[in-house]
C-alpha cells in the first residue's frame, strides 16, 4: 500500500480525486462544485492533503481567518475534516496527516491548530479522543460541541458570538449549508424531494461567503439543521435521516 501523500494544487485539481465522494456516482455533481470552491480557497492557504490511493484518507485545513466556520482567532490553522476510512484504518495514516498539519503550522510560524469536535463522538466531526492524544485541549464549548486547540504560544481561538444563539426565529425546518463538501448537493436534493412529498415547509440558506460562515447562529461545519427554532445537528441528511429527525 502506498505511503505517498499528495497535496491538491491548482495544477492537479482537475485530475485528482477528492476522496470522500470517490466511489459514489450520485455525489459527482457535488465534486465539481467542491473543485470550483477550492479554486478560490487554495490561494488563501487552504490545504487538501490525501493519500495517493483510491480511498478516503485525507485532511483539509485552512488559516482560521479564512476558514468557512464560525470560529474566530488569529494565526491558527483550522481543520475542517480529517478522515480515514475502511481498510485504511489502523495504519497510522490519521496520525501522519495530523502531524503534517501541526508541522505545517509550526513552519509557518502559526500560533497553533484548532478543530471542531464534541464531547461524545459524532458523525462528520473529528474524534476528540484522537486529537487529545496529540495535545489538543478544549478552548471553547457550546452544549455538547467543543472547539479544541493545540496552542504553541498560549493564545486561543474561540467560537463566534453568533454560535451561542443555537437557534433562529423561524419554526420551519431550516438548513444552513456550505459549498465545501461534495455530499451537500445530493443531500439538499433528497431533503427537498422529501419535504415536497410530505408538504413540509423548508427553508434552505446557502452559506456562500466567508462573512456568512463566520456568523452562522450555531455550530457549523458545512451544515446546520434547525427545527422549531432550535438547532438540531451538523449531520448531513438524506431522506431517511430527515424522516427520523422529524419523527
Amino acid at each position: 500500500m502506498s505511503e505517498k501523500f499528495i497535496n491538491i494544487t491548482m495544477e492537479n485539481l482537475e485530475t485528482e480525486h477528492l476522496c470522500c465522494a470517490i466511489s459514489d456516482k450520485k455525489h459527482q455533481c457535488g465534486v465539481q462544485s467542491k473543485k470550483e470552491w477550492l479554486k478560490e480557497r487554495l490561494p488563501e492557504g487552504h490545504v487538501f492533503r490525501k493519500l495517493d490511493e483510491k480511498g478516503k484518507v485525507f485532511i483539509e485545513y485552512a488559516p482560521v481567518e479564512t476558514a468557512w466556520a464560525p470560529v474566530q482567532g488569529h494565526n491558527f490553522l483550522y481543520i475542517y475534516c480529517l478522515w480515514v476510512s475502511g481498510s485504511f484504518k489502523g495504519k497510522g495514516y490519521g496520525k501522519s496527516l495530523l502531524e503534517y498539519c501541526i508541522n505545517d503550522a509550526k513552519s509557518q510560524g502559526k500560533s497553533g491548530v484548532c478543530v471542531l469536535s464534541s464531547k461524545k463522538k459524532k458523525p462528520y466531526l473529528t474524534d476528540k479522543k484522537f486529537v487529545s492524544k496529540h495535545g489538543f485541549e478544549v478552548v471553547d464549548s457550546v452544549d455538547e460541541y467543543e472547539l479544541l486547540a493545540l496552542s504553541f504560544d498560549g493564545t486561543k481561538p474561540h467560537f463566534s458570538d453568533s454560535v451561542k444563539q443555537m437557534g433562529i426565529k423561524s419554526k420551519e425546518l431550516t438548513i444552513y449549508y456550505g459549498l465545501q463538501c461534495p455530499f451537500i448537493s445530493n443531500c439538499i436534493s433528497q431533503v427537498k424531494s422529501a419535504c415536497e412529498k410530505d408538504g413540509i415547509p423548508l427553508n434552505l440558506i446557502a452559506v456562500d461567503s466567508l462573512e456568512k460562515a463566520k456568523n452562522v447562529p450555531s455550530i457549523f461545519n458545512n451544515w446546520a439543521v434547525f427545527l422549531d427554532g432550535k438547532f438540531q445537528t451538523v449531520q448531513m441528511l438524506n431522506e431517511n435521516a430527515l424522516r427520523k429527525l422529524l419523527n
